[in-house]
């Protein structure tokens, strides 16, 4: 399922949503420039290794002396394809501006920041022993769909279902897409501790964190006033209590 719109009135530009994408693609546009021994350097160095946090201490995996919280920031920075980055910008961009226009600018950047992290550190807590790098910013934009979740349940969002080569567009429920969104990270997750040599690479539990934090930190970080109705009949009004 690919998000392509939303139906949720905004009032500013979402300028810390288009400031992460800006970021994300300078940063990316470096990486390409590297050669392969030298980005995975880095990758080793400002991702997320579980194992550097164990008693084990695989501090030898990074080169570079860094504090051992930096990584859990410097990582929702890097991607390791222009598939990867492409992605996560999207469904920051389809769902990252209706929150920030209801959480504020400032408040918002340091919301995604603090969902990265704490992503970060659920990856870590449930793959102790992993030292493989962990990047990209899918767990801070989890996040940002955990509060979406919660702000918007009866908002559309117009979507893409690919069957084979047919493309489908629908509308549907942003608290059906989204549910069923982490559903599949729940499965992922499960599936991947019986087969690992299908998990593909990906922190399912950095995906499922950042989501539960993102809707329970949404209760510090909103905004206490009434959202004026959109101008359509179908479109429901949300108010923030």
């Amino acid at each position: 399922m690919i998000p392509l719109k939303d139906t949720v009135y905004r009032r500013e530009f979402p300028i810390m949503t288009w400031l992460i994408i800006l970021v994300s693609a300078a940063v990316f546009y470096y990486e390409l420039s590297l050669p392969r021994e030298v980005l995975e350097q880095v990758f080793y160095s400002f991702g997320v290794v579980p194992a550097r946090y164990s008693d084990h201490g695989a501090l030898s995996v990074s080169q570079v002396p860094l504090p051992a919280y930096l990584p859990l920031i410097t990582s929702l920075f890097l991607h390791g394809s222009w598939l990867h980055i492409i992605g996560n910008m999207w469904f920051l961009y389809i769902f990252g501006g209706s929150v920030e226009d209801r959480i504020g600018h400032g408040r918002y950047l340091f919301f995604y920041l603090l969902c990265g992290i704490i992503s970060g550190l659920t990856f870590v807590l449930f793959d102790l022993q992993a030292d493989s790098p962990s990047i990209g910013a899918s767990g801070a934009i989890a996040g940002i769909m955990g509060a979406y979740f919660i702000l918007f349940p009866t908002a559309r969002v117009l979507t893409l279902i690919p069957i084979i080569i047919i493309p489908f567009f629908v509308e549907l429920p942003a608290y059906f897409f989204l549910g069923l969104w982490f559903f599949l990270q729940v499965v992922s997750e499960t599936t991947s501790r019986l087969s690992p040599e299908i998990s593909g690479g990906i922190a399912w539990w950095a995906h499922i964190g950042g989501f539960l934090t993102g809707a329970f930190l949404l209760l510090l970080f909103r905004k206490k006033r009434p959202l004026r109705r959109r101008e359509h009949p179908d479109r429901a009004l949300h108010y923030l209590k």
